[in-house]
Parts: structure tokens; sequence; C-alpha cells
């Protein structure tokens, strides 16, 4: 079942999301050599517990930190460490979910550490501006496809793949709902492409190789890395689609 939410549960969901990006403006402060992921999310976690918030990737099937933070060749959950410290010239993706009065919001973005190279900046504003072409398909009568065809378009089109192992997806009182909302369109996807309705609340999160598309897990059973080891960057925003268009939930 694909469930709408309201207007008052999107407020509710936006108030979470308000949570979650000022989480990560407030550990973006923090992303400098010498610091640790552990120190990250540790701030991450007093953060949003400080505002009654409850960390939606802890304890989650086992994973055993308050946040996913990954690291230049790593493309998602990455388990925060004391011995993993930032180094100047790094880029780090830093995921948060967070649930606020039964309701959920989850925004990922990728920083850099200090200064980075021009491929590495690159790379960033692709993946950002990717997630913006996705957002701004996010309409009613619109389909899914449609999304996911204008971040595929968009990548593609700059020299980089999309991760095709994980997805966006629904959310609202859970972290994942219904439907999945891929970063690319095939053939098989197509057969189920959904009609985008107003109160449809996704989590848009385009994954964007400077390499391959392909990916591995480590043997820690969590951290996703590139297959060919090349840089990975990872933004996303929940968003609601409205009458009047995309409402991005998790801003300021």
């Amino acid at each position: 079942m694909i469930e709408l939410k309201s207007p008052l549960e999107i407020m509710k969901m936006r108030e979470a999301g308000r949570v979650v990006a000022q989480a990560l403006g407030e550990v973006e402060r923090w992303v400098r050599p010498g610091v640790s992921t552990e120190d990250l999310d540790f701030i991450i976690r007093d953060f949003v517990l400080a505002r009654q918030g409850e960390l939606l990737f802890y304890r989650y099937n086992g994973f055993p930190a308050h946040s996913c933070i990954s690291i230049n060749e790593e493309v998602v959950h990455g388990i925060p460490s004391k011995k993993r410290k930032l180094r100047e010239g790094d880029i780090v993706s830093i995921d948060v979910g967070v649930r606020l009065e039964g309701f959920c919001s989850d925004s990922a973005k990728t920083m850099p550490v200090g200064e980075i190279g021009e491929d590495a900046r690159h790379l960033l504003s692709v993946c950002s501006q990717s997630l913006d072409e996705g957002i701004a398909a996010a309409r009613p009568g619109a389909r899914v496809s449609d999304i996911s065809r204008a971040i595929q378009t968009f990548v593609e089109s700059r020299g980089y793949s999309v991760v095709r192992q994980f997805v966006g997806h629904g959310i609202g009182r859970k972290m994942h709902e219904k439907p999945q909302v891929p970063n690319y369109v095939d053939a098989g996807f197509l057969k189920d492409d959904l009609v985008l309705k107003p109160g449809l609340v996704l989590a848009i999160e385009p994954m964007v190789n400077a390499g391959t598309a392909d990916v591995v897990t480590l043997k820690d059973k969590w951290t996703v890395v590139t297959q060919d080891r090349k840089l990975s960057a990872h933004f996303e925003h929940t968003v609601a689609v409205t009458e009047e268009g995309p409402l991005v939930l998790t801003l300021m």
C-alpha cells in the first residue's frame, strides 16, 4: 500500500526534517582534518536527542551507530569509528534520519574536508545538482520514473554513473515505505511505475560514482564501496509531493 500523508502529517515531517537539517548543519562545522567519524556521530546524537528526536539508524537491523558516515570511495552505510579520522582532501558523506512525534525525515550531504581537488569538487556539484533535478520532477501527475530519469540523465551526461543496488524510498511513520525511488530507469522498473499524487512523501537520494556504478559491501557487512575504489558522493532530501509542486522537508 502507498500511504499518502495529510497536510498535518506533512507538517510533522517538516518538523522532523528541520531537526535533520540542523543536525547536518551543526556537524558540518566540525568536518575538518583530525576529527574522527565517531566524534561526528556523537555530535549528531547529542544534537538530535536534545531536541527529543529519535535517531532512525541506531540499531536498525543491528547498525551500531547513530548516523552513516562514509569517506571517499565509501558510498553509503559507513560505520563511524574513533580510529577513522578525516584527512585534508577527503570527502565525507553524512546521512541522518530522525523520527519526531511519530514521523520520519531523512537527509544526506557529502562535504569537503579542507581543500579538495577539482575532480572531487565537480563530483559533489554534479551529485547535488542531480538531486535538484530529481526534486523538480516530483510533481502531481508525473511518475516515479520521471524523477529517476531526471537524475540519471543529468549524471550520465556529465560522465558519471548512478548506483543501482541502492535506491530512494517512500517515508512517513516508517523510515522505509513504498515506493522505491531508483536513480535510473530500466524496463523492469517501468512495469510498476507509480503516478505521483499529492501527499506522497519520498526520500530522493542519488548516489553518484566517479567511475563504475558497481559497488561491493565490505566485511563489516555495512560499508558499501565503489568496486573500482573511485570517489562517490551522496545527497538526499525528504520531499513531499503537493498540489503546488515539490516541497523539500529537510531544510532549516
